[in-house]
Protein backbone atom coordinates (compact mmCIF):
# COMPACT_ATOMS: atom_id res chain seq x y z
CA UNK A 1 0.00 0.00 0.00
CA UNK A 2 1.38 2.92 -0.94
CA UNK A 3 1.38 6.53 0.75
CA UNK A 4 2.70 9.23 -1.63
CA UNK A 5 2.91 12.98 -0.83
CA UNK A 6 0.17 14.33 -1.99
CA UNK A 7 0.75 16.79 -4.90
CA UNK A 8 0.76 20.90 -4.41
CA UNK A 9 -3.10 21.96 -4.34
CA UNK A 10 -3.02 24.61 -6.16
CA UNK A 11 -2.65 22.45 -8.85
CA UNK A 12 -5.65 20.37 -8.26
CA UNK A 13 -8.26 21.05 -10.43
CA UNK A 14 -11.39 20.52 -8.27
CA UNK A 15 -14.61 21.32 -9.81
CA UNK A 16 -13.19 21.91 -13.16
CA UNK A 17 -14.23 19.85 -16.05
CA UNK A 18 -11.08 18.81 -17.72
CA UNK A 19 -10.90 16.59 -21.25
CA UNK A 20 -8.78 13.33 -21.10
CA UNK A 21 -9.59 12.92 -24.77
CA UNK A 22 -13.16 13.31 -27.19
CA UNK A 23 -15.39 11.53 -25.49
CA UNK A 24 -14.09 11.93 -21.47
CA UNK A 25 -14.22 14.60 -19.20
CA UNK A 26 -13.25 14.07 -15.75
CA UNK A 27 -14.42 16.24 -12.73
CA UNK A 28 -12.47 16.06 -9.10
CA UNK A 29 -14.59 16.29 -5.94
CA UNK A 30 -13.54 17.99 -3.19
CA UNK A 31 -13.00 15.01 -0.77
CA UNK A 32 -9.45 14.24 -0.71
CA UNK A 33 -8.01 12.20 2.55
CA UNK A 34 -4.96 9.34 2.56
CA UNK A 35 -8.09 6.77 1.01
CA UNK A 36 -8.39 9.12 -1.72
CA UNK A 37 -5.77 11.21 -2.94
CA UNK A 38 -6.76 14.58 -4.04
CA UNK A 39 -10.42 13.38 -4.16
CA UNK A 40 -12.88 11.43 -5.69
CA UNK A 41 -12.97 11.95 -10.02
CA UNK A 42 -16.22 11.65 -11.72
CA UNK A 43 -16.38 10.96 -15.46
CA UNK A 44 -17.88 12.47 -18.30
CA UNK A 45 -18.42 10.06 -21.44
CA UNK A 46 -19.74 11.45 -24.63
CA UNK A 47 -19.86 14.80 -26.40
CA UNK A 48 -23.46 15.21 -27.89
CA UNK A 49 -26.57 15.57 -26.51
CA UNK A 50 -26.40 12.62 -24.15
CA UNK A 51 -23.49 11.62 -21.81
CA UNK A 52 -22.67 9.24 -19.26
CA UNK A 53 -21.73 10.53 -15.54
CA UNK A 54 -19.57 7.97 -13.83
CA UNK A 55 -19.33 7.78 -9.91
CA UNK A 56 -20.68 10.70 -9.43
CA UNK A 57 -19.17 10.91 -5.93
CA UNK A 58 -19.67 11.65 -2.40
CA UNK A 59 -22.94 13.49 -1.78
CA UNK A 60 -22.82 17.11 -1.82
CA UNK A 61 -24.82 19.68 -4.38
CA UNK A 62 -24.36 23.25 -3.37
CA UNK A 63 -27.95 23.51 -4.31
CA UNK A 64 -30.59 25.01 -2.15
CA UNK A 65 -32.54 21.89 -0.54
CA UNK A 66 -29.95 19.74 -1.11
CA UNK A 67 -27.46 18.53 1.62
CA UNK A 68 -23.60 19.20 1.20
CA UNK A 69 -21.29 16.54 3.32
CA UNK A 70 -17.98 16.64 2.34
CA UNK A 71 -18.51 17.11 -1.49
CA UNK A 72 -19.44 20.73 -1.24
CA UNK A 73 -20.66 21.79 -4.59
CA UNK A 74 -19.54 18.64 -6.55
CA UNK A 75 -22.93 17.79 -8.21
CA UNK A 76 -23.85 21.74 -9.27
CA UNK A 77 -19.98 21.44 -10.89
CA UNK A 78 -21.07 17.84 -12.43
CA UNK A 79 -23.80 19.87 -14.06
CA UNK A 80 -22.02 22.59 -14.82
CA UNK A 81 -19.75 20.63 -16.79
CA UNK A 82 -22.31 18.68 -18.47
CA UNK A 83 -23.82 21.55 -19.86
CA UNK A 84 -26.60 21.40 -22.34
CA UNK A 85 -26.57 18.04 -22.91
CA UNK A 86 -28.72 15.47 -21.31
CA UNK A 87 -27.55 12.94 -18.69
CA UNK A 88 -29.08 9.64 -19.74
CA UNK A 89 -27.06 7.22 -17.18
CA UNK A 90 -25.59 7.74 -13.97
CA UNK A 91 -23.23 5.09 -13.63
CA UNK A 92 -21.65 3.63 -10.34
CA UNK A 93 -18.58 1.51 -10.19
CA UNK A 94 -19.03 0.18 -6.85
CA UNK A 95 -21.04 1.93 -3.34
CA UNK A 96 -18.07 3.36 -1.18
CA UNK A 97 -19.60 6.58 0.16
CA UNK A 98 -17.06 8.38 -1.74
CA UNK A 99 -18.45 7.12 -5.01
CA UNK A 100 -21.64 7.00 -5.12
CA UNK A 101 -24.33 8.66 -2.63
CA UNK A 102 -24.41 11.71 -5.37
CA UNK A 103 -26.23 9.68 -7.32
CA UNK A 104 -29.34 10.40 -6.05
CA UNK A 105 -29.39 14.23 -5.66
CA UNK A 106 -27.88 14.33 -9.22
CA UNK A 107 -31.25 11.94 -10.24
CA UNK A 108 -33.53 14.15 -8.34
CA UNK A 109 -32.18 17.24 -10.28
CA UNK A 110 -31.88 15.33 -13.48
CA UNK A 111 -34.25 12.88 -13.79
CA UNK A 112 -31.51 10.40 -14.98
CA UNK A 113 -31.99 6.88 -14.14
CA UNK A 114 -28.92 5.13 -12.00
CA UNK A 115 -27.28 2.25 -13.68
CA UNK A 116 -24.19 0.14 -12.47
CA UNK A 117 -23.43 -2.07 -9.99
CA UNK A 118 -25.83 -3.85 -7.76
CA UNK A 119 -26.15 -2.77 -4.16
CA UNK A 120 -24.13 -4.21 -1.62
CA UNK A 121 -25.42 -6.99 0.92
CA UNK A 122 -23.61 -8.08 3.32
CA UNK A 123 -24.28 -12.00 4.77
CA UNK A 124 -21.85 -12.34 7.26
CA UNK A 125 -22.77 -12.90 11.19
CA UNK A 126 -19.11 -11.58 12.02
CA UNK A 127 -18.16 -7.70 12.48
CA UNK A 128 -19.47 -5.97 10.21
CA UNK A 129 -17.49 -3.96 7.65
CA UNK A 130 -19.65 -2.00 5.75
CA UNK A 131 -19.41 1.45 7.67
CA UNK A 132 -17.52 3.07 4.43
CA UNK A 133 -20.22 1.69 2.33
CA UNK A 134 -23.38 3.68 0.75
CA UNK A 135 -26.76 1.82 2.38
CA UNK A 136 -28.99 3.74 0.62
CA UNK A 137 -28.01 2.70 -3.24
CA UNK A 138 -30.89 1.93 -4.87
CA UNK A 139 -30.22 1.08 -8.89
CA UNK A 140 -32.97 1.64 -11.41
CA UNK A 141 -31.06 -0.82 -13.28
CA UNK A 142 -28.24 -3.39 -12.50
CA UNK A 143 -25.31 -3.90 -15.20
CA UNK A 144 -24.31 -7.82 -15.51
CA UNK A 145 -20.78 -8.40 -16.51
CA UNK A 146 -20.88 -7.77 -20.92
CA UNK A 147 -24.04 -5.56 -20.75
CA UNK A 148 -23.97 -2.58 -22.36
CA UNK A 149 -24.95 1.22 -22.29
CA UNK A 150 -25.76 3.23 -24.94
CA UNK A 151 -25.37 6.61 -26.46
CA UNK A 152 -24.85 9.36 -28.47
CA UNK A 153 -21.34 8.02 -30.24
CA UNK A 154 -20.33 6.08 -27.14
CA UNK A 155 -20.71 2.49 -25.67
CA UNK A 156 -19.98 1.52 -22.04
CA UNK A 157 -19.59 -2.25 -21.49
CA UNK A 158 -19.62 -3.45 -17.83
CA UNK A 159 -16.76 -5.39 -16.53
CA UNK A 160 -17.55 -7.38 -13.43
CA UNK A 161 -14.44 -7.09 -11.20
CA UNK A 162 -15.46 -8.00 -7.57
CA UNK A 163 -12.43 -8.05 -5.00
CA UNK A 164 -12.07 -4.37 -3.63
CA UNK A 165 -16.06 -5.00 -3.05
CA UNK A 166 -18.20 -7.82 -4.42
CA UNK A 167 -20.22 -5.42 -6.36
CA UNK A 168 -17.16 -3.57 -8.09
CA UNK A 169 -17.43 -3.01 -12.19
CA UNK A 170 -15.17 -1.45 -14.80
CA UNK A 171 -16.58 0.30 -17.43
CA UNK A 172 -14.88 0.12 -21.15
CA UNK A 173 -15.85 2.41 -23.49
CA UNK A 174 -15.54 0.46 -26.85
CA UNK A 175 -15.45 3.58 -28.88
CA UNK A 176 -11.33 4.49 -27.75
CA UNK A 177 -10.42 1.89 -25.44
CA UNK A 178 -10.64 3.31 -22.55
CA UNK A 179 -11.71 1.48 -19.38
CA UNK A 180 -13.05 3.28 -15.90
CA UNK A 181 -11.46 1.38 -13.09
CA UNK A 182 -13.08 2.72 -10.15
CA UNK A 183 -10.96 1.56 -7.15
CA UNK A 184 -9.78 -1.56 -8.42
CA UNK A 185 -6.46 -0.09 -10.42
CA UNK A 186 -5.19 3.09 -9.34
CA UNK A 187 -2.10 5.12 -10.57
CA UNK A 188 -1.30 6.25 -6.73
CA UNK A 189 -2.11 3.45 -4.64
CA UNK A 190 -3.03 -0.05 -4.26
CA UNK A 191 -6.73 -0.81 -3.63
CA UNK A 192 -7.27 -2.29 -0.29
CA UNK A 193 -9.11 -5.58 0.13
CA UNK A 194 -11.25 -5.62 3.36
CA UNK A 195 -13.23 -8.52 4.34
CA UNK A 196 -15.69 -9.57 4.88
CA UNK A 197 -16.90 -8.13 1.79
CA UNK A 198 -13.47 -7.84 -0.17
CA UNK A 199 -11.98 -11.01 -1.07
CA UNK A 200 -8.30 -11.17 -2.21
CA UNK A 201 -8.83 -14.56 -4.35
CA UNK A 202 -11.56 -12.53 -6.16
CA UNK A 203 -9.65 -9.39 -6.58
CA UNK A 204 -6.45 -11.53 -7.70
CA UNK A 205 -8.82 -13.08 -10.52
CA UNK A 206 -10.06 -9.65 -11.38
CA UNK A 207 -6.95 -8.28 -11.92
CA UNK A 208 -6.00 -11.53 -14.17
CA UNK A 209 -9.40 -10.83 -16.30
CA UNK A 210 -7.75 -6.99 -16.82
CA UNK A 211 -4.42 -8.50 -17.89
CA UNK A 212 -6.44 -10.46 -20.40
CA UNK A 213 -7.94 -8.06 -21.71
CA UNK A 214 -6.03 -6.60 -24.99
CA UNK A 215 -8.16 -4.08 -26.01
CA UNK A 216 -7.55 -1.50 -23.33
CA UNK A 217 -5.48 1.15 -24.23
CA UNK A 218 -5.92 3.51 -21.02
CA UNK A 219 -7.38 3.49 -17.16
CA UNK A 220 -9.07 6.23 -15.55
CA UNK A 221 -9.29 5.29 -12.14
CA UNK A 222 -11.58 7.03 -9.60
CA UNK A 223 -8.29 8.38 -7.68
CA UNK A 224 -5.00 9.35 -9.81
CA UNK A 225 -3.24 9.79 -12.36
CA UNK A 226 -4.26 8.35 -16.00
CA UNK A 227 -2.80 4.48 -16.47
CA UNK A 228 -0.96 4.76 -19.64
CA UNK A 229 0.43 1.50 -19.74
CA UNK A 230 -2.25 -0.40 -18.77
CA UNK A 231 -0.90 -4.20 -19.63
CA UNK A 232 2.20 -3.58 -17.85
CA UNK A 233 1.06 -2.04 -14.42
CA UNK A 234 -1.67 -4.18 -13.97
CA UNK A 235 1.15 -7.44 -14.51
CA UNK A 236 3.05 -5.36 -12.00
CA UNK A 237 0.18 -5.39 -9.48
CA UNK A 238 -0.23 -9.23 -9.60
CA UNK A 239 3.62 -9.12 -9.10
CA UNK A 240 3.01 -7.51 -6.18
CA UNK A 241 0.06 -8.89 -4.46
CA UNK A 242 2.01 -12.86 -4.91
CA UNK A 243 4.93 -10.80 -3.50
CA UNK A 244 3.04 -9.96 -0.58
CA UNK A 245 1.30 -13.11 0.06
CA UNK A 246 5.15 -14.62 0.32
CA UNK A 247 6.21 -12.28 2.67
CA UNK A 248 3.16 -13.54 4.89
CA UNK A 249 3.95 -17.02 4.56
CA UNK A 250 8.35 -16.43 5.38
CA UNK A 251 7.12 -13.99 8.81
CA UNK A 252 4.66 -16.99 9.50
CA UNK A 253 7.09 -19.73 9.10
CA UNK A 254 9.56 -18.36 11.48
CA UNK A 255 6.41 -17.99 14.30
CA UNK A 256 2.71 -17.42 14.97
CA UNK A 257 1.96 -14.15 14.62
CA UNK A 258 -1.19 -11.08 14.51
CA UNK A 259 -2.35 -9.10 11.87
CA UNK A 260 -1.05 -6.26 13.68
CA UNK A 261 2.91 -7.40 13.91
CA UNK A 262 2.71 -8.61 10.18
CA UNK A 263 1.80 -4.88 9.08
CA UNK A 264 4.32 -3.57 11.46
CA UNK A 265 6.68 -5.65 9.60
CA UNK A 266 5.82 -5.76 6.03
CA UNK A 267 4.70 -1.89 5.99
CA UNK A 268 7.93 0.28 7.56
CA UNK A 269 7.39 3.20 7.16
CA UNK A 270 3.71 3.72 6.44
CA UNK A 271 1.57 6.62 6.79
CA UNK A 272 -0.34 5.90 10.01
CA UNK A 273 -3.40 6.63 8.68
CA UNK A 274 -3.36 3.46 6.90
CA UNK A 275 -2.34 0.90 9.16
CA UNK A 276 -5.68 0.10 9.70
CA UNK A 277 -6.03 -0.65 5.83
CA UNK A 278 -3.18 -2.41 5.32
CA UNK A 279 -4.30 -4.68 8.23
CA UNK A 280 -7.22 -5.27 6.41
CA UNK A 281 -5.61 -6.17 2.74
CA UNK A 282 -3.74 -8.86 5.16
CA UNK A 283 -5.85 -10.30 6.92
CA UNK A 284 -7.39 -10.94 3.05
CA UNK A 285 -4.85 -12.62 2.66
CA UNK A 286 -4.47 -14.73 5.37
CA UNK A 287 -8.22 -15.82 5.02
CA UNK A 288 -7.17 -16.36 1.26
CA UNK A 289 -3.98 -18.57 2.33
CA UNK A 290 -6.52 -20.47 5.10
CA UNK A 291 -8.82 -21.00 2.40
CA UNK A 292 -6.49 -23.14 0.75
CA UNK A 293 -5.27 -25.08 3.58
CA UNK A 294 -1.48 -23.30 3.99
CA UNK A 295 -1.98 -21.40 7.65
CA UNK A 296 -4.76 -21.41 10.26
CA UNK A 297 -5.38 -19.34 13.03
CA UNK A 298 -5.85 -19.63 16.63
CA UNK A 299 -7.41 -16.63 18.16
CA UNK A 300 -5.52 -13.51 17.04
CA UNK A 301 -2.84 -15.89 15.82
CA UNK A 302 -2.10 -17.03 12.78
CA UNK A 303 0.83 -19.51 12.07
CA UNK A 304 1.48 -22.38 8.99
CA UNK A 305 -1.11 -24.95 8.85
CA UNK A 306 1.11 -27.82 10.94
Amino acid sequence: MASPALPDRSTWPTGLAVTLEPLVRRVLAPNASPYTYTGTQTYIVGQGRDVAVIDPGPDGTGVAGHADTRGDGHVSAIIEAVGSARISAIVCTHTHRDHSPASRPLAALTGAPIIGCAPLALEDDGPRADAAFDPDYRPDRVLADGETLEGEGWTLEAVATPGHTSNHLCLALRESGALFTGDHVMSWSTSVVSPPDGDMAAYMASLQKLYERAQDRVYYPAHGDPVENPHQFVRGMLGHRRQRERQIVRLLEDGARPVPAMVAQMYKGLNPALTGAAGRSVLAHLLDLERQGRVVRSGEQWMIHP
